[in-house]
């Protein structure tokens, strides 16, 4: 070996990974150490890169995801080979449904072992059983495509309609070892990694005429249109046409939830009478009755479900997905809402007076109905009651985020607690699903900085509540509310057969408080709105985690909460 060869500097797979992310201006991981990527931690640690290791894998994968839909940019998340693998799964999968940009990488075992099946530690065909649970899966296996699989990895992720992309890195990968100035040369710069989709001109004329025809039209705004930081084009979207809009869930405080023009507190009727429905961002799935059924009258009479729809989508399979599109358009919700924009022109008619008094004249009865009942303090809280403060602290403090999960705790914070601020609602997404709270709670810490309350159900905080802990470790400014009702849906059941407690039944007075203080937190219980505003207040003032145990009445709640209609039993009951 000559000495210019001996002389010349190297780098490995290692180094590589970490420098093929700064590149891309990727400063946060999202992990769980083990073998084989414990030294890819410690060593990303010392690159600079911010390491926040977490208790479970599923909990770090929904913080990668969370991140994603925050920032724009795919989060990442790391984890083991094989279980750890799997863990993560479950997060990408929930991501890829969601549509957040979000990066998976598992360490595996070698790819000769695993195609002989010879039993190597934690072997698993990985890149197999991901394929069909994410957008892209790509296999790295020479230290000199490092750079090109993390830029595949990165486009797949942000481009066209996001998602979650898993990257399988075998464990000898990481030692591979190249000159580290050719190595340096192999990274790719990810350039224009989500690059803008131009509406076709004559699909967005043919959905502004349909909108100029219409009596009855109607917005709904998903989180695909939250999602698009689009913020200043949609408010001048629909302010300018004067439609009527409907936030789905992740989609509220895209325009403050006690704007004018939010239907909110008439969903169901404006569901039913609207005539035209333009969807941004948004998806007719079972979130909205796939577009049909008894939530879509259309009014009455012979104009029954005769209404139109115009989809804003990046994706062009999207439209047809359930009942016929008129005017699709597709491209990214900025390009597409600021061509509608231009379209509109100055001569713009705003719809008819009697379909907005309408739906002002029903806002008014609800919206008093419902302060009515927010008012009431009865002896024990109930979801009304507690919410009733929580409203009143994200009123007070709109930068916020607020995690949202569970059933009654879910629907009753959704339709409660107004959002004035776009993107700070961060709730259970697509697949209804529980678990996500600690992941996402930290995720918005660490990539904003900003306070976080996280508002669960009991039965929702068991699946991640051993979180608190990393909370406590990176001292995030979280404060966990746990509506406690002494079990799933309420603390009531009883087993008929008097012997094991019922199977939705869970131990009485838990005192969810001690976890939070058993890691240096601050925990507290309260049992009036009094106490729960001031635990409230302190939380939000001293940036420290906290847990508020929320004591609920155990009757309080409803059997699957607003999604009753899918429950089998429940459904034969009716």
């Amino acid at each position: 070996m000559s000495t210019d060869t001996q002389d010349r500097e190297t780098t490995d797979g290692f180094h590589l990974v970490i420098d093929a992310l700064k590149l891309n201006d990727i400063d946060t991981i999202f992990a769980l150490p083990g073998i084989p990527i414990t030294d890819f931690l410690r060593m990303s640690q010392a690159e600079g890169l911010k390491v926040i290791s977490f208790r479970h894998e599923q909990h770090a994968g929904n913080a990668a995801a969370a991140a994603g839909f925050i920032t724009g940019k795919p989060g990442i998340c790391f984890t083991v080979s094989a279980p750890g693998f799997l863990n993560g799964l479950t997060a990408l999968a929930n991501a890829t449904t969601n549509c957040f940009p979000m990066i998976l990488i598992s360490g595996s075992s070698e790819r000769e072992i695993v195609d002989l099946q010879q039993g190597d530690y934690e072997e698993m065909d990985q890149l197999a059983v991901a394929k069909p649970l994410c957008k892209a899966a790509f296999r790295v296996l020479h230290a000199e495509d490092i750079g090109v699989g993390i830029a595949r990895a990165i486009r797949s992720a942000v481009s066209g309609r996001p998602g979650g992309v898993y990257l399988d890195l075998p464990a000898k990968l990481f030692a591979q070892t190249m000159d580290k100035e050719a190595g340096r040369k192999s990274l790719i710069k990810v350039v224009d990694a989500a690059p803008r989709q131009i509406p076709a001109p004559e699909a967005v004329q043919r959905a502004v005429d349909l909108l100029k025809s219409a009596r009855k039209p109607l917005v709904i705004l998903g989180k695909g249109a939250a999602y698009a930081q689009a913020d200043a084009e949609i408010k001048a979207f629909v302010e300018k046409s004067g439609i009527p809009y409907l936030p789905m869930s992740m989609a509220k405080g895209l325009l403050p939830d006690n704007h004018s023009q939010s239907a909110s507190a008439a969903r169901s009727y404006v569901l039913a009478e609207a005539d035209v429905v333009m969807l941004v961002g948004a998806r007719l799935n079972w979130l909205l009755s796939h577009g049909k059924g008894k939530t879509w009258g259309a009014g009455s009479g012979k104009e029954a479900g005769k209404q139109q729809f115009i989809q804003v989508d990046i994706s062009p399979t999207e439209a047809d997905s359930n009942v016929a599109i008129a005017a699709p358009v597709i491209g990214d919700i900025g390009s597409c809402i600021s061509a509608f924009n231009q379209a509109m022109g100055s001569g713009w008619s705003k719809p008819p007076s009697d379909w907005t008094g309408a739906i002002a004249e029903r806002k008014d009865k609800n919206l008093t109905k419902m302060a009515e009942t927010l008012a009431k303090n009865p002896p024990v809280m109930n979801f009304h009651s507690a919410l009733n403060v929580v409203r009143n602290t994200v009123k007070d403090n709109p930068k916020a985020y607020l995690v949202n999960e569970g059933a009654n705790a879910l629907d009753f914070t959704r339709s409660i607690v107004d959002m004035y601020e776009p993107r700070r609602r961060l709730d259970v997404g697509t697949w209804g699903i529980m678990g996500i709270g600690m992941g996402y709670a930290v995720a918005a810490a660490v990539v904003t900085g900003k306070p976080v309350v996280a508002v669960c159900g009991d039965s929702a905080f068991g699946f991640s509540g051993m979180e608190v802990e990393t909370i406590c470790r990176y001292n995030l400014p979280v404060c966990v509310v746990v509506f406690n009702n002494n079990g799933i849906y309420k603390g009531t059941d009883t087993n008929p057969r008097g012997t094991e407690v019922a199977p939705t039944v869970f131990v009485k007075n838990a005192k969810y408080e001690l976890l939070m203080q058993a890691f240096g937190g601050h925990g507290v219980r309260a049992d009036n709105p009094e106490q729960l505003k001031k635990a409230l207040d302190e939380a939000i003032a001293s940036g420290k985690p906290t847990l508020i145990n929320a004591i609920i009445d155990e009757t309080a709640g409803t059997e699957s909460g607003r999604i009753t209609s899918l429950n089998p039993a429940m459904a034969k009951k009716k």
